[in-house]
């Protein structure tokens, strides 16, 4: 299959990075290179982008896509390891970090990675290729964490009964493709539940997020990006749903918080300075015209924070 992944809030991406064109860039999520293509194109010859997937064929398909740039270098690690990655280039600090988070385009139409509950593939849902699988939380881990695992990344009411139906099934015989795994969903939820919407969706969110480690990589990942920049330097995320969102707006909350000191005190004392500023104090969301033509960027927001000056 063609590696095929539309750039979402491409044009707002790339306004809010605010780029210059000897700056150094860091595409944390790669994917089909769309985003990278773009910041690439607007780099003179003093400036620099590392464009980062932990998928080898979103690797593969963006060292192809960018071998036209000679200022752009792609890396297979996890954004989460922005410090690492730019260590290894002797970079200190950079000019702008985008994430585009979630699950690509590809990785969902890909029925052999598992991610998709359209069609019968082997459960597997790793975004590196390697590690545990779908398959191994569904088979292995007890009702008890299952059902927490369903019910906090996938905010799925129904994550008590569906959890139970999966340890029944499993001590059948095994569950190892996404179509047993959602049937046995469909049949846990209420009929009316079903007619509202497919019931899989939050369940297979919520057993991706768990395999892939999503949430704690996008909190260390936030954390090293935003510490990556240099004064002025803006950090874009773009989140796909309610928990990813929640994490962003909390930790820039945080970083443009300035006096700390307890309400009651008459005067700041603790002398603490806000880190950032919001470039946007509201999330950004794609217009009616891309989400006609992009269906995936309809639950997609955009926050974006600028580093502020060190006094």
């Amino acid at each position: 299959m063609v590696f095929s992944h539309i750039p979402v809030m491409l044009g707002s991406c790339i306004d809010g990075l605010n780029i210059r064109p000897e700056g150094i860039y860091v595409d944390g999520t790669a994917g089909g290179a769309g985003h990278s293509s773009a910041i690439a194109s607007r780099l003179s010859e003093g400036g620099r982008l590392i464009s980062i997937d932990r998928d080898p064929d979103a690797v593969a398909v963006a060292t192809e896509r960018l071998a036209k740039y000679s200022m752009a270098t792609v890396v297979r690690n996890n954004y989460s390891n922005i410090r690492e990655v730019l260590d290894g280039f002797s970079i200190d600090k950079v000019d702008g970090v985008l994430l585009d988070l979630g699950v690509s385009s590809y990785q969902l139409d890909e029925e052999s990675r598992g991610f998709s509950y359209h069609a019968d593939a082997p459960l597997d849902m790793r975004m590196e290729k390697e590690g545990i699988s779908a398959s191994d939380i569904v088979n292995t881990y007890s009702q008890q964490e299952l059902a927490r695992i369903i019910f906090e990344y996938g905010e799925e009411k129904f994550s008590r009964r569906i959890a139970e139906n999966i340890v029944k099934e499993r001590q059948v015989s095994p569950i190892e493709t996404t179509l047993q795994l959602a049937d046995i969903i469909r049949k846990s939820v209420p009929q009316k539940a079903r007619r509202e919407k497919n019931p899989c969706k939050k369940t297979f969110q919520a057993i991706r997020i768990a395999v892939n480690g999503e949430l704690e990589h996008l909190s260390k990942g936030l954390d090293e990006a935003f510490y990556s920049l240099r004064e002025g330097g803006r950090l874009a995320v773009i989140t796909f749903h309610s928990l990813e969102d929640r994490l962003v707006k909390q930790r820039f909350a945080g970083w443009c918080r300035g006096c700390i000191c307890p309400p009651d005190f008459p005067q700041c004392v603790c002398g603490h300075k806000a880190e950032g500023r919001l470039i946007n104090r509201k999330p950004i969301e794609a217009d009616s015209e891309e989400t006609a033509g992009n269906k995936r960027s309809r639950s997609a927001k955009l926050r974006i924070i600028e580093r502020s000056a060190r006094e």
